[in-house]
């Protein structure tokens, strides 16, 4: 009869089910409506929901005002004013309102169940990005992953482990500091590459990620592309002249990487069989509402909320800026200099998984 019972729920709730077995009643639920049973997130800061705050690094935002918007107006380590596409992914499929960091040494197995955030402010698909910034790179995020399947596994078995690494989905955001950072503000990769070739190098070292996620269980993974970089408000002022246009070097980069990173994932798909990897664009979404703005109920596009908004991110946002900042981020496209605002991850983020979730069951 238990087993006829279990065998009816729909994945998400037969993990719940395992987990209570397992653990011998303990409160351990999987939202009900759940499309996925968990969201996996690993890249940079676009999804780092705090992991940075437990590295020595100075690629940090746990301080005002970061998360202004946020539940009670706390800084938790999100680089921007409020919620981040990692939590809106959450909350779009019915797991969880938000999804925490995987160092938060707070976390409880409900956590773990309904997925973490391994992503790192300043990470790259190359490891130089990762490295010159001190923060976790894609190859530190897999051993941390690692991790956490034996702690699933610790509650699930092997078999029902398996199946829920293979149900859960994988979002992943990474590429946008190998080319602002690396390539065009150190001579680390420019002295022996030229643009073409590395992207070539950076996109071989996605390549290799993807495979290694792969074979550690990942079946359904949503990859976002590299966003118009030329157009955040700091490249605006570092490249883009005068009147702080778009730096149109950083943007044919973008388009540039974006191209060979979905040929590549192209070619995964077709080799690694069951692997569903959609790639998502976000560079037309993100250059459409700037170009657009009143459309989408912006009324800033070329600088940020915090400061001036035209060279604040990180550390250099402040206590100090706060004076100078805007009283309603959600009139900004972008939070600092470097991060869209609340407001524009939500919409973007909807815009996403509306056009891309069929392609991932």
């Amino acid at each position: 009869m238990m087993f006829l019972l279990y065998s009816s729920l729909s994945g998400a709730l037969k993990f719940s089910v395992l987990a209570l077995l397992f653990y011998g009643g303990c409160e351990v639920t999987v939202a009900k409506n759940a499309t996925f049973p968990a969201l996996i997130a690993f890249g940079d800061s676009i999804l780092d929901s705090g992991n940075n705050n437990y590295l020595s690094t100075i690629v940090k935002c746990d301080f005002p005002p970061y998360g202004r918007d946020f539940q009670e107006g706390k800084p938790t380590g999100r680089f921007c004013n409020g919620k981040i596409p990692s939590d809106f992914s959450a909350e779009f499929y019915g797991i969880k309102e938000l999804l925490p960091p995987y160092l938060d040494p707070n976390l409880q197995l409900q956590d773990l169940l309904t997925g973490v955030s391994f992503a790192s402010g300043g990470a790259g698909y190359d490891p130089l990005t990762a490295k010159i910034d001190s923060v976790l790179s894609l190859s530190d995020q897999l051993e941390l992953f690692k991790k956490y399947k034996e702690k699933i596994k610790s509650a699930l078995g092997d078999e029902q482990t398996v199946t829920f690494l293979s149900e859960a989905l994988f979002l992943i955001c990474c590429g946008s500091n190998d080319i602002a950072n690396t390539y065009f503000s150190t001579s680390r990769r420019s002295t022996h590459y030229d643009i073409d070739s590395y992207t070539d190098l950076a996109v071989n070292y996605a390549s290799q990620f993807f495979q290694e996620l792969y074979g550690l269980g990942a079946r359904r993974v949503l990859v976002v592309e590299l966003p118009p970089i030329g157009c955040v408000p700091l490249q605006r002022t570092l490249g883009g002249g005068l009147t702080r246009g778009c730096a149109n070097k950083l943007n044919h980069a973008a388009l540039l990487y974006n191209s060979k990173l979905s040929a590549q994932m192209d070619s995964l798909k077709n080799s690694l069989p069951g692997f569903k990897i959609v790639y998502a664009d976000v560079y037309n979404p993100l250059l459409s509402i700037i170009q657009n703005a009143k459309q989408y109920g912006f009324e800033e596009v070329n600088k940020g909320c915090c400061g001036t908004g035209n060279i604040e991110a990180g550390i250099l946002c402040n206590h100090l800026s706060d004076e100078q900042s805007c009283t309603d981020a959600s009139k900004f496209v972008f939070w600092d200099s470097y991060h869209p605002s609340e407001k524009a991850y939500e919409i973007l983020t909807t815009m996403i998984l509306n056009q891309h979730t069929k392609e991932l069951l």
